[in-house]
This record gives structure tokens, C-alpha cells and sequence, in this order.
């Protein structure tokens, strides 16, 4: 499967112009061939924006997604976004994902909240990632702090996640995160790792971009710098049998030792 992955925006957007920016980042990911966009955290809102995350904030079936199911339809690609998700007097850090035909597939609620931003203004998530078929392709969600918790990666192995999706908005100096953690994510766990972050600044946030595609034997295969772009990569599910016998860490556990990091995710 044939994928895209977008860094951006490097300017702050309003929720308006960032569902037009997606329309045409969409309609440019479908011509080139990709059967899924992947946007960064909070993508349609903006990340770092304090006050204004409760009066954006929208129920999942709000004009937010209403908006995004219709793009992803006309331009018939599946697409992952971010947005404040509101439920009752509560608010998540929500990563949805539409068909390419604008059917809501899932939807995951940050269940790690990063520092004091997180922890304000978001309710942490109770339930485990889902999992949805894209394209004969097995894809799960975790947002941005999630992946840095090896349990939450290795749970979606064992429950045969093919292509793990991660939102993310790291700022520096905190690089090394999609430097290094991301790539052993995806080595130690034999799946593909889609690492979409932002770019640019917010507020006092300068996030350090480096948005990448990694495959099951750690291999980086797409790499963004620090600015605005638009990858375009493939994710192959034969890839993920041939890493597991070359490195079989996954048959080599001995869960009896730690049941209780043994778990798959509950269906």
C-alpha cells in the first residue's frame, strides 16, 4: 500500500484553512497514488493553543469530521487527523481515522498525556488502540508520548497491527525521539511505523519535524527534514514475516516470566 504522510503545517493554521489545506494535500496524495494521508496531532486545530483547545473542541461526529469524511471522498484516499475531542464536560486528544469513501473506521484517544499542556487541558483514554483494515492492510493507532511506552507498541504486534500510525507533535530538544525510539519501535516489533509529526513553531513550541516511515527490520525508508512536506511511501505486509525470521524476538519471548506485559489488545 501506497502512503502519505504530511509535516505541517510550519505556519499556524485555523481550523478553516486547515481542512482547505487538507483538501489539497489530499487530492495531491490521491494523484500520486497513496491509498492513505496521515496527518500530525491535532492537525486540524493546531497543538500548542491553550485556551482556545475547549472552544474548538467538537463530539466525533461534529462538523470537523463531517468535513474530513467529505474530503477523503472526493478525493478517495482513507485519512488520519488529529482534533479536541469533546464527550460531555470531557476533552481528548483524538486521532480519527476515515475511509477512502469517508466512512468513520476509528477513533483513539490519547491514553499517555505529555506534560503540563497535555495534562491541562486533555482527559487521558480508558480504551485500548483499535485496529482497522486499510487496503488489505492491518493499521493501529497510538498519538504522539504513546510510542515512547514499549508495552503499547508491542501490543499492537501481538494483536498483528502491520502498519502502526503515530500523529505526533515533538518540539525540541527532544529529537532523538524519531531519531532513534522510533526506529527501535519498529525493529524490536518487526511492523512498519508511520511517524508524522509537525514543523515549525508554536508559541514557545519549535517542533523538530523529521517525519518517517520505518519498516520492520528498522530500515528508514522515507525521512522528512524540518520543514513543510509531503512523503509518499509503500507499506509491504510480506516485509513483515521476512524481518520476523531474520530477528525473532517476537517468537523468542518468554511470556510466562511477565504475563502481565504479555498482552495482545483486547478485541
Amino acid at each position: 500500500m501506497k502512503l502519505a504522510l504530511d509535516q505541517g503545517p510550519f505556519d499556524a493554521l485555523t481550523p478553516e484553512s486547515a481542512l482547505t489545506r487538507l483538501a489539497e494535500r489530499a487530492r495531491t496524495a490521491a494523484e500520486a497514488g497513496a491509498r492513505l494521508l496521515v496527518c500530525p496531532e491535532m492537525s486540524i486545530t493546531g497543538y500548542n493553543i491553550a485556551g482556545d483547545i475547549p472552544e474548538l473542541a467538537e463530539p466525533a461526529d461534529g462538523p470537523i469530521a463531517q468535513r474530513v469524511s467529505s474530503i477523503a471522498a472526493e478525493a478517495g484516499i482513507a485519512i488520519t487527523y488529529g482534533y479536541p475531542e469533546r464527550n460531555g464536560e470531557d476533552v481528548h486528544n483524538t486521532a480519527a481515522l476515515v475511509s477512502a469513501t469517508g466512512e468513520r473506521l476509528a477513533s483513539y484517544r490519547k491514553t499517555h498525556l505529555f506534560g503540563k499542556l497535555d495534562r491541562k487541558w486533555f482527559q487521558p483514554g480508558q480504551l485500548p488502540p483499535p485496529q482497522v483494515e486499510v487496503d488489505g492492510v492491518r493499521v493501529g493507532l497510538l498519538i504522539c508520548y504513546d510510542v515512547e511506552f514499549p508495552e503499547m507498541v508491542r501490543a499492537h504486534a501481538l494483536a498483528g497491527t502491520e502498519l502502526l500510525v503515530v500523529p505526533t507533535a515533538l518540539m525540541r530538544p527532544h529529537d532523538f525521539v524519531a531519531e532513534t525510539l522510533v526506529r527501535a519501535r519498529a525493529y524490536e516489533n518487526q511492523l512498519h511505523v508511520a511517524y508524522v509529526n509537525r514543523c515549525g513553531t508554536e508559541a514557545e513550541l519549535h517542533y523538530c519535524g523529521k517525519t518517517c516511515l520505518i519498516g520492520p527490520d528498522g530500515t528508514e525508508q522515507i525521512r522528512a527534514a524540518d520543514g513543510e512536506e509531503l512523503l509518499i511511501g509503500e507499506v509491504d505486509p510480506a516485509a513483515i514475516p521476512a524481518a520476523r525470521l531474520d530477528n525473532p524476538q517476537l517468537a523468542d519471548r518468554r511470556p510466562e516470566l511477565y504475563p502481565g506485559l504479555a498482552q495482545a489488545l483486547r478485541a
